[in-house]
C-alpha cells in the first residue's frame, strides 16, 4: 500500500475517534452542569474540557473567558480550533475523499453523510439548540461509521490501518479523561488503593456520596457504568475506576485494550524499518497486561499517565515515519 494511501486512512479514524471523543467529554460536562452547583465549580468543569485537550492556550487567544456558551462553541463549531467536532469531522471527510477508490461504498457515504449533515446542522442551527441531541448523533455517526468499516471493509491493510488510527487515538483520550479527573482527588489516593472499606467519611473526609454523580459521569464518559457495575459490583471507588479503564483487557476502552489492539494490527502491516515500534509497543502492551493498579497509584497516577501519553505519542509519531507520509 502507498504510505500516502494508509496515512488518510489512519487519520480518517482518527478524527472521526477525535469528535466522538470530543462530544463524550462535552456531553457528561453539560449533563453536570445541570446539577446544582456554584459558579466557580462550573467554571472549573468546563475549564477542565480545556486542559484535557491541551487547548487552553488557543481558547485563551479568542475568548475572553471560559463559560459554557463559549467552551461548546469553541469545542463544537470553532474552525480556528482544529480538535473542534466541526473540523475533525470535515477533516475526516478530506482524508476519505482522497482514498475514495479504495473504500467501500459504505463507508464513503457514510462519511460523506455525515459531513453533509454537520453542514445543515451549522447553517440552522439556532441559539438555544439541543446540545444533548447533537452530542449523541455525533456519537452516533462514528458508531454508525466504526460499524459500516468493520462490516464492509476488506481485513487488508487499509482496514488495518484504520483501526491503528482509531485505536491510537482512543488510548490517547482515555488517559487524558482519567488524569484530569484523578487529579481532583490525589490526596486521597493513598487511603483508597488500601481498600479501607467503603464508608466515603473514613477515607480521609473525602465525601465519595457528594462525588458520585462526578465518577458516574466519568464512567458514562467511557461508555464504562454499567460495565463497572457489573464488574464490582460495589460503590463507585476511584482506585477501582482506574483499574477498569487502566488494566482491565475486556473493557473496550480501556488502554490495555487499546494497547493489545494496536499491537493487532501493527503485526498485520509490519515492515523492514518497523521492528522498533514494535517492540515499544508490546513492552507497553506487556506492562498494562501484568500491571498492578496498587503499584500505579503508589509511583502517581499523574506521573504515569503522563508517561503513558508520552509513549504514546512517540509511537504515533514512529508509525507514521515507518508507514505514512513525512510529518
Amino acid at each position: 500500500m502507498l504510505s500516502r494511501t494508509a496515512d488518510h486512512m489512519f487519520w480518517m479514524a482518527r478524527y472521526v475517534e477525535r469528535a466522538e471523543n470530543t462530544a463524550r467529554m462535552l456531553d457528561v460536562t453539560y449533563q453536570m452542569s445541570l446539577l446544582p452547583q456554584s459558579d466557580e465549580q462550573a467554571q472549573n468543569s468546563w475549564g477542565a474540557v480545556l486542559s484535557i485537550t491541551e487547548l487552553r492556550p488557543l481558547f485563551d487567544h479568542f475568548y475572553d473567558e471560559i463559560t459554557q456558551h463559549n467552551v461548546l462553541e469553541f469545542m463544537i463549531w470553532d474552525t480556528s480550533n482544529p480538535s473542534s467536532i466541526f473540523s475533525c469531522l470535515k477533516s475526516a471527510r478530506e482524508n476519505a475523499h482522497a482514498v475514495r477508490g479504495q473504500l467501500t461504498t459504505e463507508v464513503w457515504e457514510t462519511q460523506n453523510a455525515t459531513w453533509l449533515e454537520l453542514q445543515q446542522l451549522a447553517r440552522t442551527r439556532r441559539k438555544n439548540y439541543d446540545v444533548s441531541q447533537f452530542l449523541d448523533w455525533v456519537k452516533f455517526r462514528s458508531h454508525l461509521s466504526r460499524g459500516v468499516t468493520i462490516g464492509t471493509t476488506l481485513k487488508d491493510e487499509a482496514f488495518y490501518f484504520i483501526r491503528l488510527g482509531t485505536f491510537l487515538e482512543r488510548a490517547d483520550n482515555t488517559a487524558r479523561i482519567l488524569d484530569v479527573k484523578y487529579h481532583a482527588v490525589s490526596e486521597s489516593l493513598t487511603s483508597l488503593v488500601n481498600g479501607h472499606g467503603t464508608n466515603a467519611e473514613d477515607l480521609h473526609g473525602v465525601n465519595l456520596y457528594q462525588d458520585f454523580y462526578h465518577w458516574n459521569a466519568l464512567l458514562r464518559s467511557v461508555s464504562g457504568f454499567e460495565i463497572y457495575r457489573r464488574v464490582y459490583r460495589d460503590v463507585i471507588i476511584p482506585a477501582r475506576v482506574a483499574e477498569l479503564l487502566i488494566l482491565r483487557g475486556d473493557m473496550p476502552r480501556s488502554l490495555a485494550n487499546c494497547l493489545s489492539e494496536v499491537v493487532s494490527n501493527l503485526t498485520m502491516v509490519q515492515n523492514q524499518q518497523s521492528a522498533e515500534t514494535q517492540r515499544r509497543a508490546g513492552l507497553l502492551k506487556s506492562e498494562l497486561d501484568f500491571g498492578r493498579i496498587g503499584d500505579i497509584l503508589d509511583t502517581g497516577l499523574h506521573t504515569y499517565l503522563t508517561r503513558f501519553l508520552e509513549r504514546v505519542n512517540d509511537l504515533g509519531g514512529r508509525i507514521s515515519k515507518d508507514f505514512l507520509m513525512p510529518a
